[in-house]
This record gives structure tokens, C-alpha cells and sequence, in this order.
């Protein structure tokens, strides 16, 4: 198996993890540690020489030290297990800070719901205005009643649309109201090219899902604090969080990613086609490409994949094509000429607008049913589609046959096992 992520030789040349994996891989090695595979090249465990991701002294300590500098921290600290144990690692910290209640948006990830359920925070939840039937970019009007009730503030940016709030303002707000400011960065790694976009520069702790916009394998994350105070209770946090059997291809190709150059020539391109193109839209970060197709969509999505074009998700009406610094302008332009193609063969028709969600969580006992049974019911576990992973039913709300029908189109969805969700056990509402 051949996987290409180590392509760029400059940037390689400055990653210290890669280089330690590199020298060792060209020695005579027999393995007696783990990893099972016995390879003993790539793959290896906390050796004499490779550094001890949680207590690092060596190369993983000077990468860890060039990331933080590249992205405006404090301290940075990386993961290889993805964006999650980021954010449950920063709720840690809110919670040792003194937090109680968090203002959350409706449209956040699914692990902060379960972070805040976890640990015993409170989510205050505010809801998102919608445009084409997407969440629209955050203004501080939409959080400021959960914001009067919270002792922090959790925010998403950019989302899976490509918005990106006023995190300017929305700063000076925090400050003003001494409330910390948490942002899930997830799909914001490549920001840190433009300190006036990327939550690093605002936030008081945040998360890069570098695998996400940047050349980094699969899981591969930062998370990071902005003072010295919340670096040191972050650090106890991801001692918790964090596996004690990190990659270490993983967290070379961490340290690779975030090292990885901008690639402007992309940017520009990306831009020009949305700004021609009806139907096709950005937001403030170039690398969500969003075509809209209304009740067509999850039939573009397929014909789209038979031609070989495989996009991050379809939620019914829109299908996102996720970019990257690494996609090559070869690759777009195919794109181009598949996407052009689909748009003139399925023209836009409306879908019915599904209603923002009444968030109660609730508690009660629970049963798991067929999904078509469940309507009418409460829901009794966050479930959505897979990605963006933000939930579409939400615990206390009731089952729609609408939101039944956009989980049964979906590729890929979360909450639902084997055609069952959870609900409470109730009758149906009258």
C-alpha cells in the first residue's frame, strides 16, 4: 500500500519528525515492541530515540514548538486523534476555569453536545439564521440571549458551508463580558495563512482538524491555547484526552501540514469559478466549493460519483466539495468541466424548508426503533448525516417524516444502527 502525503521535499525537509522516521527507516531495524505489524520502519512506539509524544524532549518538542509559532499560540499541542479529543480537551478546561454553561449554536458538532454531557456542562442553545437553505454566518445578535446565560462561548469556524463569524467582534465581546471564547476550528487548519480569518488569533483555546484542509493523514489535529495559564491546564487535558499509542506517521504528517505552503494560485481560481458560476457559491473560506440542487441533489451526487467526482457530503439540497492547499489546479479544472456538466442536467427545483429544531434534553427511558416507526416520536439521540456530523434530530425534538427521508437518502449518517434511532418511550404528541 501506497499512500502520497510526504510530496512536498521543502517542506519535508523542515519537519523534525519526519526526518527522525526517515533516518531510522534506512537502518537495519528488528522490531520486539508494538506495534504488532513488526515493520519496525514507519510505524514505531516511544523508542530511545523517537520522543514520547507525552512528555516530549526531542524532535516532537521542536515540532510542537514551530506549530504554536506558525499558528499564534501559547502552546500547541498535537493529536492523533482527530478534532474530538480537541474540543473535549478545551470543554476540560472551560470546566477547571470555572465554566458551568456553554453558549453552543444548534449547527455544532456532535462532540460537543457529548462533551458538554460528559463533563457535566451545560449547553445554552442558540440557533442559526439560514440562507439557501444552509446555516448563515454567525453574528453576535444570534448567541447574545445564551451568551447572558453561559459562562463561555463555543463557536464553529469555519462550519462545513465555509463561514466564517466576525471573530473580531465577537472577541472584544468576550472580553467585555469576561467570558472565554472557544472556537472549534476543525475545518480551519489552512486559516492560519490569514491571521485576519483563523480562530488562533481570537480565540482563548481552539482546535485545527489539520486532516481536513491541510495534507495530513487521517485523525491528524492541534489544539491550542492563547495564554500561559490555559496552556498549563491544557496540557493536563490532553494527558487525559489525547491515546497513549500516538502514530507517529500521524504526527509527522501533522507537523507537515501545518509547515505545508499556501497555495494562492488555487485560492484565486476557486474564487473565479464561484463568482461565475450560478449555483455554485463560497463563503469566506475558499476550500468549501458548494453547488446547490435543491430536490436533485442526492441524484447529482451519484452521477457525479459514477464519473468519478466524490464530494465531502450531499444534505438534500446542497453537495460540498472540500479543497485543499493540495489540490492541484489539474484536479480542479476536472471538477469543473464534471460539475458543469451536472448542474446543466439538473436544474434547480426547491426543497421544503424543514423547520429549526426545538432542543429540549430531555431524559426518561428510552427505546431504539425503525426509523419509519419514529415519527411522530421524541428523539432520544442526537442523529444526522455523516459528514458534516451536526446533528438533524436533536434529543427532545420530535421525529419528522422530512428528516426521516434525508437520513434514508444519505451515504453516511450517525445516531441511526441497523435502521433503528432512539426515541423516548411515550406515545406520540397529539
Amino acid at each position: 500500500m501506497r499512500i502520497k502525503v510526504f510530496t512536498d521535499k521543502k517542506t519535508r525537509a523542515k519537519c523534525k519528525i519526519f526526518q527522525m522516521l526517515k533516518t531510522h527507516a534506512g537502518k537495519k531495524h528488528l522490531s520486539f515492541h508494538t506495534p504488532g505489524h513488526k515493520s519496525g520502519a514507519w510505524d514505531i512506539t516511544e523508542l530511545s530515540f523517537s520522543d514520547n509524544l507525552a512528555s516530549p524532549h526531542g524532535c516532537i518538542a521542536e515540532a510542537e514548538r514551530d506549530i504554536a509559532e506558525l499558528l499564534g499560540a501559547k502552546k500547541s499541542f498535537i493529536l492523533t486523534d482527530g478534532s474530538t479529543s480537541g474540543v473535549l480537551s478545551i470543554l476540560y478546561v472551560a470546566k477547571l476555569s470555572g465554566v458551568k454553561k456553554v453558549a453552543v449554536c444548534v449547527h455544532s458538532h456532535k462532540s460537543v453536545f457529548n462533551g458538554c454531557a460528559a463533563l457535566g456542562l451545560t449547553p445554552v442553545v442558540f440557533t442559526a439564521r439560514e440562507a439557501n437553505f444552509c446555516p448563515a454566518k454567525t453574528e453576535p445578535k444570534d448567541f447574545l440571549n445564551a451568551l447572558e446565560n453561559a459562562d463561555a462561548l463555543f463557536l464553529t469556524s469555519p462550519d462545513y458551508y465555509g463561514n466564517i463569524p466576525d471573530l473580531k467582534a465577537i472577541r472584544a465581546l468576550c472580553d467585555r463580558e469576561k467570558k472565554l471564547l472557544l472556537v472549534d476550528g476543525a475545518h480551519g487548519g489552512h486559516l492560519h495563512f490569514d491571521k485576519t480569518l483563523y480562530a488562533g488569533a481570537y480565540a482563548d483555546l481552539w482546535v485545527d482538524g489539520v486532516h481536513k484542509s491541510l495534507p495530513a493523514l487521517t485523525q491528524g489535529a492541534v489544539v491550542s491555547a492563547r495564554t500561559e495559564e490555559t496552556a498549563e491546564a491544557l496540557l493536563s487535558a490532553v494527558g487525559i484526552f489525547r491515546t497513549t499509542s500516538p502514530s507517529y506517521p500521524v504526527m509527522a504528517s501533522v507537523e507537515y501540514a501545518v509547515k505545508y505552503p499556501r497555495n494562492h494560485a488555487l485560492e484565486t481560481a476557486v474564487k473565479e469559478y464561484a463568482d461565475a458560476t450560478e449555483r455554485v457559491f463560497i463563503k469566506e473560506d475558499y476550500t468549501k466549493l458548494c453547488a446547490i440542487f435543491g430536490k436533485h441533489a442526492a441524484e447529482a451526487e451519484k452521477a457525479l460519483e459514477a464519473d468519478g467526482i466524490f464530494a465531502e457530503f450531499c444534505d438534500g439540497n446542497t453537495i460540498m466539495f472540500y479543497l485543499s492547499p493540495a489540490t492541484d489546479l489539474k484536479a480542479f479544472s476536472l471538477l469543473k468541466k464534471r460539475l458543469d456538466a451536472a448542474l446543466k442536467k439538473y436544474p434547480y427545483e426547491s426543497v421544503k424548508r424543514i423547520p429549526a429544531p426545538l432542543v429540549l434534553f430531555r431524559e426518561g427511558e428510552t427505546e431504539r426503533i425503525e426509523t419509519e416507526k419514529a415519527i411522530g416520536r421524541i428523539c432520544a439521540e442526537n442523529c444526522g448525516i455523516f459528514p458534516p456530523c451536526t446533528p438533524l434530530i436533536f434529543v427532545g425534538e420530535e421525529v419528522t417524516a422530512e428528516k426521516i427521508a434525508l437520513l434514508k437518502k444519505a451515504n453516511n449518517v450517525f445516531g441511526v444502527y441497523e435502521n433503528k434511532i432512539r426515541v423516548f418511550k411515550e406515545e406520540k404528541r397529539e
